[in-house]
């Protein structure tokens, strides 16, 4: 089982380098391994414990660079923002292929709708708290759209649940992502 796991996540994990300035003007690069990417940001497991400053620049082995902020950090782990909202589509098929963004935005779905249901909101009374409306909230639980980053956030405090958990956790038992 231990090999297949390895196996897996040797598709699906990318290796980067995290810039940034240490405020005497000299660039520090650190390297990570990039463990989830989305359209509004990723999420980074340093390889070293050195300290990661608020705004950095992430480089993508395919040489792509994006400038981030830190949303959130964990031990090593480190939840980025892009710095520019959103990702363009090509950047986002340069960053991950589109087998795993379709499997990145089911899996946020299933947890969306896992932890609205937990909650007991309906669709139309969640969308109405975030501003969006049923139908883009229902084809977003059902992977076929992005949900933005600030609307994820509140989200995870309408129902109370970890922003990470939302973006990377657990997929339910009955979705595939």
């Amino acid at each position: 089982m231990s090999e297949h796991r390895a196996a897996v996540r040797h598709h699906t994990l990318r290796t980067g380098i995290v810039e940034f300035d240490n405020g005497t003007g000299s660039i520090v690069s650190v390297p990570c391994t990039i463990r989830d990417v989305s359209g509004t940001g990723a999420r980074l497991q340093l390889n070293s414990s050195l300290w990661v400053a608020e705004q950095f620049t992430l480089v993508f082995s395919s040489g792509l660079r994006k400038d981030c902020r830190v949303a959130w950090r964990k031990g090593r782990l480190i939840g980025s923002a892009f710095a520019e909202g959103y990702a363009s589509p090509d950047e986002q098929a340069v960053m991950m292929t589109a087998d795993e963004q379709s499997r990145h935005r089911l899996g946020i779905g299933a947890r969306v709708r896992a932890a609205r249901e937990t909650r007991g909101y309906t669709e139309a009374q969640l969308a109405e708290r975030i501003g969006v409306t049923p139908d883009f909230l229902a084809l977003a639980e059902n992977g076929e759209a992005d949900i933005p980053l600030y609307q994820l956030m509140h989200i995870a405090d309408l129902l109370m649940v970890g922003l990470d958990g939302l973006v990377a956790g657990p997929a339910p038992e009955d979705v595939d992502a």
